[in-house]
């Protein structure tokens, strides 16, 4: 039984420049990219490749927005994708890499055959996703109303590559969304049901550099996080390599919904469920692998009562973002049940991988409480 996997080779460079010039990006090459990451680290470069810019086609992915994007690269026969930014830009270039990808839903639906024909490179502009060593591409599909995943292994990056200089411009809200994410990421694998002592080595380390740089930013001041924005990329990436061989459960299963419905960022909707879901498994199982969670967070928090631990976290999350209502968003009421049951339906991939089962009463319940 295979139980850990890493596929891309990782790089780090100084600047941006230097990676340009190893990898001799030329008129072979696709990038998609921001415009905003364009005109800072490319244009001054004049590199001899087609860009696309992700955001002039909306927010987050949908697969209306993939298509679009296939139909404008105008020509199939690019030898390399170079996917540079956040979380977005990488769920799309993923399909990119694809032959003959013409139409989103096929692919995610898998009626289509899956083959890959172009070589990806992944260049992460946000300490969070860690979509750069993963297998798996996210998209809202339009017409059912939810977010889909497809994870195979023609997706995985070839070469993953990390350049701390290209986070610094990061807002602080996003790198602290971004990061949450992350923290998230390494959390919820350390608990599934797959983790293996490889995952949970990767998983450990990702929270503690997360939370030890939490630390620093809330008693240095917000402007500090660039001072370590190398510890949180490297973070990152760790979580990205828990959680591509261990999954992820409940956190994401729930926002997936607040995300979908409401256009709420991944990582700011990851957030909102966080530290509710683990209370929830808390109460359920106190007893089992959560205790070394409870411990491990305990000591970074300097907390003496592990019994109110995740109250804890809660406090100390909350002194970089505070957490909102879920109605905040737009949210109404009776969706609460049309969330609980949507998640039921359409996320068991994730919720195979809860710490434990979750039943539709514990789930209505967290949406409840959080409403």
């Amino acid at each position: 039984m295979k139980i850990f996997s890493l596929k891309p080779d990782i790089h780090k460079f100084k600047t941006f420049g230097e990676f340009a010039a190893e990898f001799s990006i030329g008129k072979n090459d696709f990038i998609l990219t921001h415009e905003f990451l364009y005109n800072d680290y490319m244009k001054p470069l004049n590199l001899q490749c087609a860009f696309i810019f992700q955001e002039k086609y909306g927010g987050e992915p949908t697969d209306g927005m993939i298509n679009k994007i296939i139909a404008d690269m105008g020509r199939s026969d690019y030898k390399r994708i170079f996917a540079i930014g956040g979380g977005s830009v990488i769920d799309i270039a993923k399909v990119l890499v694809l032959k003959d990808a013409k139409v989103a839903l096929d692919i995610f639906e898998k009626t289509v055959p899956i083959i890959k024909d172009k070589e990806l490179i992944v260049v992460p502009t946000t300490c969070g996703t860690g979509s750069e060593v993963t297998n798996i591409s996210i998209a809202f599909i339009e017409s059912k109303g939810t977010k889909m995943g497809l994870a195979v292994d023609e997706l995985f990056p070839d070469q993953a590559v990390l350049i701390p200089s290209m986070l610094e411009k990061l807002p602080f809200e996003y790198f602290v969304y971004s990061s949450m994410d992350a923290l998230i990421h390494a959390s919820e694998s350390y608990l599934s049901p797959k983790a293996s002592n490889y995952t949970e080595t990767f998983s450990i380390r990702a929270i503690e550099m997360i939370m030890e740089g939490y630390r620093k930013v809330i008693e240095n001041g917000r402007e500090y996080r660039k001072e370590i924005i190398e510890q949180f990329l490297v973070a990152s990436n760790y979580a990205g390599i828990a959680f591509g061989n261990a999954g992820v459960g409940a956190v994401h299963a729930l926002s997936y919904p607040l995300g979908g419905n409401y256009h709420v960022p991944h990582g700011e909707a990851n957030y909102q469920f966080f530290t509710e879901v683990f209370k929830t498994y808390n109460r359920l199982q106190p007893d089992g692998k959560i205790k070394e969670i409870n411990r491990l967070l305990a000591d970074i928090l300097k907390s003496s009562d592990v019994n109110s631990i995740y109250n804890d976290l809660e406090k100390f999350l909350g002194n970089l973002i505070p957490k909102k209502s879920l109605k905040s968003y737009g949210m109404k009421e009776k969706e609460k049940e049309l969330f609980t049951d949507g998640v039921i339906e359409k996320q068991q991939r994730l919720l195979g991988n809860n710490y434990v089962f979750l039943s539709r009463n514990e789930i209505l319940n967290i949406y409840s409480r959080l409403y």
